[in-house]
């Protein structure tokens, strides 16, 4: 993985401690060409990795990779699902068929042939398959090294002790995508040890990780342990604690750790981009 990661919250309008620079966000990035633009803003900056979830919006940002072969030919995405707000409003606006309708890929016999068979026996490792072939269809011809499930869905599963869909995440997507599974969480701790104890070895785990603790499960000074004495590759993200800490604070607390491989950041403006990357380079440049 590379060491810094670009993140999707600032294109939908996601800001953890201001609903008014929420609003700001949506009409500022209402139109595909203007995220597309701070794509490139990124890319310019050394970025080639863009982790987002399967919002609507992102397959069409997808058409535009796509049509620009040359231009994207080393960009990668890494897809985080699901989105779990597309399916609610799909149920709202659909209904159950015309969510299925609309979201469930493939050949109709095959695909409800396979979703009937698992949904009379009830195997839900089946079912999640079919999820994530109609989260994954939008990504095609793309490069996705690095598929991860959404820390709404791997929390549940794990406060639920369904390891079996955990594991069964991890092999479909190695077999079916040729990728490596990753897991967002907000309890990092303990879904290295369920991991562990279903056989997955070296996992990758996305983690908020910062300075004061923000959407830390068990607290900051479990989670610098677990860096310190276990193996998995970490993924930092939510490093500025929804704004809370000053960025060059927050980069050098999250620098200086151990086993943390990759640092996730969302920014909205190219001067914004410019600077988070100068200063985790910085940081790192100068570590002994």
């Amino acid at each position: 993985m590379e060491r810094i990661l670009y993140g999707d919250n600032q294109f939908f309008a996601v800001n953890h401690l201001s609903d008014s620079k929420s609003q700001a966000l949506a009409v500022r990035f209402k139109d595909n060409e203007a995220i597309i633009r701070t794509l490139d803003h990124a890319r310019e900056a050394g970025i080639n990795t863009f982790m987002c979830t399967t919002h609507d919006r992102i397959a069409q940002i997808c058409d535009i990779i796509r049509a620009n072969p040359e231009k994207y030919k080393d960009f990668k995405i890494y897809p985080c699902m699901p989105y779990a707000h597309k399916y609610a409003n799909a149920m709202t606006d659909l209904g159950i068929a015309g969510t299925i309708k609309q979201y469930v890929p493939g050949n109709l016999f095959g695909t409800m042939f396979k979703g009937g068979k698992a949904f009379i026996s009830k195997d839900y490792v089946s079912i999640m398959e079919l999820l994530i072939d109609a989260e994954m269809k939008m990504f095609k011809g793309i490069k996705t090294p690095v598929i991860f499930l959404q820390n709404v869905m791997t929390d549940l599963l794990l406060g639920l002790g369904m390891v079996d869909l955990l594991k069964g995440y991890h092999d479909y997507i190695i077999t079916k995508y040729n990728a490596e599974p990753g897991y967002i969480t907000m309890n990092m701790p303990k879904l290295l040890d369920t991991l562990e104890a279903a056989g997955i070895s070296n996992p990758i785990i996305c983690a908020s990780i910062n300075k004061v603790n923000f959407r830390m499960s068990g607290g900051k000074e479990i989670y610098e342990e677990t860096l310190r004495t276990r193996k998995f590759r970490a993924i930092a993200m939510q490093v500025l604690a929804g704004g809370a800490i000053p960025p060059k604070e927050a980069i050098e607390y999250v620098s200086g750790l151990p086993n943390v491989e990759s640092i996730l950041f969302g920014a909205s403006s190219k001067a914004n981009i410019q600077n988070t990357v100068s200063t985790i380079n910085n940081f790192d440049s100068n570590k002994v």
